[in-house]
């Protein structure tokens, strides 16, 4: 099955779409800093899928929520930031 192209129709200029409308340059420290919680919570998403004792997938799981509320947070303009984030 071929996969469908995928168009963000701003183009590659270099910069990258935060929640609530900036943008910033790819290479900005927040960027970086949200693509790797990202792939820290895929890591722990790969462990928590192989573990076998369920308090163990209980505390990765609670984890992985704070992770996804971190990425949020580092992903978000002053406009788009949660409401619980104070920036």
């Amino acid at each position: 099955v071929a996969m469908p192209n995928v168009y963000t129709r701003t183009g590659d200029a270099g910069s990258t779409g935060l929640f609530g409308g900036s943008r910033v340059p790819k290479q900005d420290p927040e960027v970086e800093a949200y693509g790797t919680v990202d792939e820290a919570n895929a890591a722990i998403g790969e462990a928590k899928a192989a573990a076998t004792d369920s308090s163990v997938r209980e505390t990765l799981h609670g984890i992985q929520q704070r992770l996804f509320v971190l990425a949020a947070e580092l992903a978000s303009d002053a406009k788009g930031a949660p409401s619980s984030t104070t920036r």
